[in-house]
């Protein structure tokens, strides 16, 4: 691609060059005209004057070349612009993706941990809701017992 484009530019510097120098000749002629105002014949006159047109028509089309070669320039550096934008573009939605998924296993990892805690502490109220009816049923036997100590006292005293 880049061999088109040297093959290419030379071409288009050659033909500037070619433009160049016959402008340059027709302002001799002119000058060269107008000095010795020298009469030619028909044809002479003709065919300077087709060049003298040739020479303008060779400036406004240099002049579109230019501005052709800026507008080129400047789509070359837009496309750049928008490849780098692209690539900086992928990069944080591959950082944002990274952090989606790290945040993800990390809720994961505590929905593990908050069950784990969920079932210890079933276990611990199973464990203490036992231990309560056990309390429970030891404080009927006392009563029971503390009721029949009672009766056998107010019965010895009586």
């Amino acid at each position: 691609m880049e061999e088109q484009m040297g093959g290419s530019e030379d071409r288009w510097k050659g033909s500037l060059e070619n433009i160049t120098e016959m402008a340059s000749n027709l302002d001799s002629l002119q000058k060269l005209l107008l000095k010795k105002a020298v009469f030619v014949e028909e044809d002479t006159f003709s065919r300077a004057s087709l060049v003298s047109e040739q020479a303008r028509t060779i400036k406004v089309l240099e002049q579109r070349v230019q501005t052709l070669e800026r507008e080129l320039d400047a789509a070359i550096t837009a496309a750049a612009h928008a490849r780098s934008e692209k690539r900086q573009a992928e990069s944080s939605q591959k950082a944002a993706e990274s952090r989606a998924h790290e945040v993800t296993k990390e809720l994961e990892n505590t929905t593990k941990v908050f069950k784990l805690h969920m079932e210890e502490l079933r276990g611990m109220q199973e464990q203490i809701s036992k231990r309560d009816n056990e309390i429970k049923l030891l404080e009927a036997i006392i009563q029971t017992l503390g009721g029949k100590e009672r009766l056998r006292k107010t019965g010895v005293n009586e």
